[in-house]
Formats: structure tokens, C-alpha cells, sequence
């Protein structure tokens, strides 16, 4: 029996089980295939003609228009113009990577502009966000309720969403302007046959820049290879230094803004409250405090550092001024306090960011609060949220303190000196306060000019952040490589990896709807101002290894490799995702992201999974403006595809909101698949029949040719112990 069982182990272990799998070993993916595709190569490549590329054009085309152009005061029409607060639905048919991003792509226009956005609950016109086939919106609100707007595959990039809503909001695209050929040349034998069109311009009747001049930097700008059809590019800045910046995806530019705040008549932006940079003699309107026994200085240099101030790092004649407190002089535990003007809250969090400069000694400290201000205490009470200290260094260093007021208050500076001999004191520059999250950490890189000279392309050139932990307790790390990888050079390139940790016993595994934004910090003095360059990376639960039937985000004492920190200590390290086209080393070197030859990568972590579901289960109806106790039936939704992703012929339909492909079939063949991209037949079915039983026939043939060889083994021995003499015999 136990040589039977053996050998049909064998046998079904041969046919039927997996091979092993080889030890795990740190791996790498590309969300975006290590391309840096732009948003007309992406709809390029599913077949996608949309006007100027990804602009969707309403069937009344020719009634919008003539309404458009009769307004020379705005890109558009006033009844094509959004309200400042914008109802959207995020679909369920959004990556979930994606729905994460596009409610930062709106926190973005909170922060720089006065559009709001908000979750529909009715209203009139509202903005569909769905993963369609490419990415693409209409201009303007259409009046017509729901209106699409796609974020499909590949789309999920802060930028793209940014352009996309820009369209909505009522934006064209910057090189249609009618004064572009005093500043950009079309090359018009580069462009594909039959996508001229794209790259017609406005007469100044029909568009209007807003006395805006024309933007290079814009977020709607064309890239250089816009359509080409060979190697060459299909635009030419007529100012050369400009070839690597049009067509950037970071984030707005200034004039973007500028444009748009004009049009929707913005005085102000949402969730942004104060900038200083101690430029102005007034430093902002801050305030030395009464309750201190010194003061703050406004100085531009100080003899133990700092030599210059973080904004102009000594560039400017006459400008760069920071604030500073002297440790150097006075008795221990002399204090200087700096106050803010009084400030409003809205939204009940802040983020406070600021640089800060310590020459003093290791026993100073920096005390960060605020001042609250209520019906109880209309003078004022402080609380003191954060202590900074630390030995002296000579740089300046980036700090983020979370306040969570709700109340009228100030921002409190509280320098106090220590017990020790000090030759300096401390400093602080650049502060920026906004109803915004802080990030959760920060990876600052320093030396990084030498980097960039002296590290090879690929993994010889590969650096990765001290281990970080997100608030739900997974650790993780982050991977840079300088000067990119072996394929794809002259590109900042980088990876997350979730790592062992302490927590992991307790955690959920594999890890889910865990969404990592890693921004690459522009480090303008105001934060209004900067075009910083940003990734998400969201955890997948079900996503599976390329090389194993792991899952990508399990464990990484499971499915990581070996690796350790430079103090020595050992860690598993798991599989990679992110991008090698993250940046390229002209974009790099076109913004303040390297500043005191050093560089802020800012990392959060946030868990997503509420993001599952967001589309109303029920849709209200629609609430008639012009008369408040009455109400219209919901938007009819349509029942075609606004694109058709199916192949092979296949119809798409909508269904729950979503489109799903119905397949062609014969009486001897039909399609399959979620794109109808697979043709079954009755010929193949019969054939896969026939070898599936010839395949089972096989196997019992062994197994009964098997059983009888053991069976007739074993009756041999038996008659042979049958036959032998018994003892005493």
C-alpha cells in the first residue's frame, strides 16, 4: 500500500503541482513601463480622436461655439463657467490609485485658487469622473447635468488630473492662442498625417489669453513631441532654453493660475493662509512678543551661520533677510518670542512649514505653538505643540508642525536659550501656514550635486531613505536612483518597498488600499508658487508577483529579500513599485528642487480604503436652483459607451454606471473576455476535450500499470516467505 501510495504521489506531483519557486529577490516594476507618457501619447495609442487630442467635443458643438465666441472677456462663455464649489461623482469604475489622486489634484486647487469641490448631492451639472479609455474632458460646463470627465489607465498622474479639470473649468490648450507663433514654431512636416488639426490657433475674437502673457511653463502646454511622426519634435520654442519646459505635467504654473483666478473672479485661494519670507522691513506683520526679556532680529547673515537666507540664498544684492535669535548673549533661559497676526481657521487642521537654522548649542530650543483666542480666554491662551532641539548644524533644515485649530489664534516662535556656550543662536525663514495635511515625513538628501556627478545609472547608483512607518504601523522605505536605471538614464527613477517591521505580527496582510505619494519638493519660498513632482503608489491586496504566485504586497518576511541598514542591521526587503521616468535631470535643474545642494522628498501614507465605494448607490435628484421646493428626475444616464473599448466588433453598454463589453457570437464561435480580445470555438472546445481525456487516460494507465507492477512485487515476496522453512521445523 505505501509503495502504491508513493507512486501516485509522484505521478500527480509531476503533472499536477506547481514547480517550486526560486528564493524571492528584490524586484522592481514600472507603474508607467519606465515611459514618461504624456497625455496625447496615451490616447494616441488606444486609437483615441479626440479634438486637439483629449478634448471631448459636445453634440451641440455648433450652439456652444457661437455662445463662446460672444464673449471676448473670458476664454468662455459666463453660462459655461462652473460655481466656485463644483459637485463631482467619483465613479467606482476609478483605480483606486486614481481616486485617491484626484481628491489631492482638488486639494491643490483649494490651495491655490478659490475653486471648491464637493460631492454631488443633486445639483443641476455635476462632473462624472470615470475610468474611460484614455484621458479626456469637455470645456466648460455643458449645462446638460451629468457631465464626463475620463481618467482611464495610465492617467493617474497629479498633472494629468490638474490639465483634465482645467478643460473643465473652461481652458484650452496654451499653443492654440492667437499670438503662439510669436513665441513657439509649428514644424508642420513632423506631424502625423491627419492630426494637423490639432495645432490650429485662435483669432483673438474667439479666444482670449485674459491679458496673461503666453505661458511656456503651463500645465496646458503641448509637449514637444506632441503627434510626431518620426524622431523630431513637432514644436520649437522660439526661445531655445524653453525646448524642456513646455508640456510639463508637475503641477500649475503661475500664470495657469493667474488665468484662472481671473476668470472665476478669485481674490483669494481656499485653504492657503500665510507666507513669509522676511523680505518686507514689516516681516508680515509679525509681532515680538511682551511676556520675553529679547527679541527676534531681522538679519541677512549671521558670523556663525546662517550665511544667507534660505529664500535667495545669497543670490540678491540688498535682499535675503531670515529671522534670528541671539543664544550667544544673555542668561540661560532668556526667551524670544515671535508671533504671527491673528488668523481665521476654516477647515479645523493646519500644516505650519518653516526652515529653521540652529548655531547655537545643543541646549537652545525652538518652541512652536499657537495663541487661541475664545469667548473663555478673548486674550489669548498658548499651547505649546512642538520642541525642536538638536545639536548645531550648518544648513538649513525643512520642519512641518500639524496645529488642529478651531479657533481665531497666532503662530508662536518661543526661542529659548540654554546652559551652554553658544556662538550663534536660532534662525528660522520661509514660513507657509495652509489648511492642508502635513506630510508624514521627510527624506532629506543632501550633498546632492555630488550625487548626481559621481553615481553610475542603474543599481551601483541606487540610494534608499531610513526605514519610515505610516500611522496604521507598516514600515516601508524608498528607493532613489540618481542617475536613473541601466535602461532608462538621465531620469530620476523611484521605487517603494514595504520592509520588515515591528508591527507586522498585527498587521493586515497582504497589505491593502495603503495609497504612498512621494513628492519631490519644489522649494520656492511660497507655497502658492511651487511646481513640485509627485508619484502615488497604491497597495493592491490582489495584485500578484510577475515571477511567482506570491502576492506583491504580502508579508516581506515572506516575499522580501535579505538587506540591512548601514548600522547592520538585517531586514527583508520587499518587491519595488514606481516609476523609472520619474523625473528628468532637466526638469530637475529647471526649479528650486535643489537648493543648498540639497533635496526634500516628502512621504505619506494614508489608508484609502473608503475609496471602495464612492458612487451614489442612488442617485438624488436634481435640485431645480430657481425654485427650491421643487425637484427634477436624475440625469438619464446614457446607454451607450461615451468609447468604445471593446474588440472584435464588441458593443459597449453601461451598466451600474460602468461600461461592460458585450461579445459577437456564432453558432460555432464566439468572444470572450473582459474586450471581447479572445475567440473560442466549438473546434477548440472539441480538441481541448479530446487532450484533457487522452491526458486523464495517460495518467490512469500509469497509475494502473504502477499498482500492478507493486502488486505483483509483493505477491513474489510473498510466496517467497511462504516457501522459506519455518525455524524448528
Amino acid at each position: 500500500a505505501s509503495c502504491i501510495s508513493l507512486c501516485a504521489f509522484l505521478i500527480i506531483s509531476f503533472f499536477f503541482l506547481p514547480p517550486p519557486q526560486p528564493a524571492p529577490k528584490t524586484t522592481e516594476i514600472d507603474v508607467d513601463g519606465g515611459i514618461d507618457q504624456d497625455i496625447f501619447d496615451i490616447n494616441g495609442a488606444l486609437g483615441l480622436d479626440l479634438f486637439e487630442g483629449d478634448i471631448k467635443l459636445d453634440r451641440g458643438l455648433h450652439i456652444y461655439f457661437l455662445s463662446w465666441m460672444q464673449d471676448r472677456n473670458s476664454i468662455i462663455g459666463d453660462n459655461y463657467r462652473w460655481p466656485h464649489v463644483v459637485p463631482y461623482v467619483l465613479e467606482d469604475s476609478l483605480e483606486m490609485n486614481a481616486k485617491g489622486l484626484i481628491l489631492k489634484a482638488f486639494e491643490q486647487y483649494r490651495l491655490k485658487t478659490c475653486i471648491d469641490f464637493k460631492p454631488w448631492a443633486g445639483e443641476k451639472n455635476f462632473i462624472s469622473v470615470f475610468k474611460g479609455s484614455g484621458c479626456w474632458s469637455y470645456v466648460g460646463n455643458l449645462q446638460q447635468g451629468l457631465q464626463q470627465l475620463s481618467i482611464g489607465e495610465n492617467c493617474d498622474r497629479i498633472g494629468t488630473i490638474e490639465h483634465e479639470f482645467l478643460h473643465a473649468l473652461g481652458f484650452w490648450h496654451e499653443q492654440s492662442r492667437s499670438d503662439r507663433d510669436d513665441y513657439v514654431s509649428i514644424i508642420w512636416d513632423r506631424i502625423q498625417t491627419g492630426k494637423e488639426h490639432n495645432f490650429n490657433k485662435y483669432d483673438d475674437i474667439t479666444s482670449d489669453s485674459l491679458n496673461v502673457p503666453y505661458d511656456y511653463a503651463s500645465v496646458m502646454h503641448y509637449s514637444k513631441t506632441a503627434f510626431m511622426n518620426g524622431t523630431e519634435p513637432t514644436i520649437v520654442t522660439n526661445i531655445p532654453d524653453f525646448m524642456d519646459v513646455i508640456g510639463q505635467r508637475m503641477d500649475f504654473s503661475d500664470y495657469d493660475l493667474e488665468k484662472l483666478n481671473r476668470l472665476y473672479n478669485c481674490t483669494s485661494s481656499l485653504s492657503f493662509m500665510d507666507t513669509c519670507s522676511f523680505e518686507l522691513e514689516n516681516i508680515c506683520g509679525m509681532i515680538q512678543g511682551s511676556d520675553d526679556n529679547s527679541d527676534w532680529q531681522r538679519l541677512s547673515r549671521v558670523p556663525a551661520g546662517p550665511n544667507a537666507d534660505h529664500t535667495n540664498m545669497g543670490q540678491c544684492e540688498d535682499s535675503g533677510y531670515f529671522m534670528h535669535f541671539n543664544t550667544s548673549a544673555g542668561a540661560e533661559g532668556s526667551t524670544a518670542i515671535l508671533e504671527s497676526r491673528i488668523l481665521y481657521p476654516k477647515r479645523g487642521f493646519q500644516c505650519l512649514q518653516f526652515y529653521f537654522y540652529n548655531s547655537g548649542h545643543e541646549s537652545d530650543r525652538l518652541y512652536v505653538g499657537v495663541r487661541e483666542y475664545t469667548s473663555a480666554h478673548p486674550n489669548g491662551t498658548l499651547r505649546i505643540i512642538e520642541e525642536i532641539k538638536g545639536s548645531p548644524e550648518t544648513y538649513w533644515q525643512l520642519h512641518h508642525v500639524s496645529l488642529n485649530v478651531t479657533s481665531k489664534f497666532r503662530v508662536v516662535f518661543q526661542g529659548v536659550r540654554g546652559n551652554g556656550l553658544s556662538n550663534g543662536g536660532l534662525s528660522i525663514d520661509d514660513i507657509n501656514l495652509s489648511e492642508t495635511q502635513c506630510p508624514h515625513h521627510v527624506w532629506h538628501i543632501r550633498n546632492f550635486t555630488h550625487l548626481l556627478n559621481t553615481s553610475p545609472a542603474g543599481e551601483a547608483g541606487q540610494i534608499y531613505s531610513p526605514p519610515f512607518y505610516s500611522s496604521r504601523g507598516y514600515a516601508f522605505q524608498v528607493g532613489l536612483y540618481v542617475n536613473g536605471t541601466t535602461g532608462n538614464p538621465f531620469n530620476l527613477a523611484i521605487y517603494l518597498h514595504l520592509i520588515s517591521g515591528a508591527n507586522d505580527d498585527q498587521l493586515q496582510w497582504p497589505c491593502a488600499w495603503q495609497q504612498v505619494t512621494m513628492i519631490l519638493l519644489d522649494q520656492h519660498s511660497d507655497i502658492r508658487r511651487r511646481m513640485s513632482n509627485q508619484r502615488s503608489i497604491t497597495t493592491d491586496p490582489l495584485k500578484l508577483s510577475d515571477s511567482s504566485s506570491n502576492y506583491f504586497w504580502d508579508r516581506p518576511d515572506k516575499v522580501g529579500s535579505t538587506a540591512s541598514f548601514p548600522n547592520g542591521t538585517i531586514f527583508k526587503r520587499g518587491q519595488g513599485s514606481g516609476t523609472s521616468a520619474f523625473l528628468t535631470h532637466q526638469r530637475l535643474r529647471s526649479r528650486n528642487f535643489i537648493k543648498e545642494d540639497g533635496v526634500y522628498i516628502l512621504l505619506t501614507m494614508e489608508d484609502i480604503s473608503h475609496l471602495q465605494s464612492t458612487q451614489p448607490s442612488v442617485y438624488p435628484p436634481i435640485v431645480n436652483t430657481s425654485s427650491p421646493s421643487t425637484t427634477t428626475a436624475s440625469p438619464e444616464v446614457p446607454i451607450s459607451c461615451a468609447d468604445n473599448p471593446c474588440e472584435n466588433d464588441g458593443v459597449c453598454v453601461i451598466v451600474n454606471r460602468s461600461p461592460v463589453c458585450r461579445c459577437p457570437a456564432g453558432d460555432d464561435w464566439w468572444y470572450m473576455g473582459t474586450k471581447c480580445e479572445r475567440k473560442g470555438t466549438t473546434q477548440e472546445n472539441t480538441i481541448i476535450a479530446v487532450s484533457s481525456s487522452i491526458a486523464v487516460f495517460v495518467v490512469m494507465l500509469i497509475v494502473t500499470i504502477t499498482t500492478a507492477v507493486c502488486l505483483k512485487k509483493k505477491l513474489k515476496q510473498g510466496k517467497k516467505n511462504s516457501e522459506s522453512p519455518k525455524p524448528g521445523g
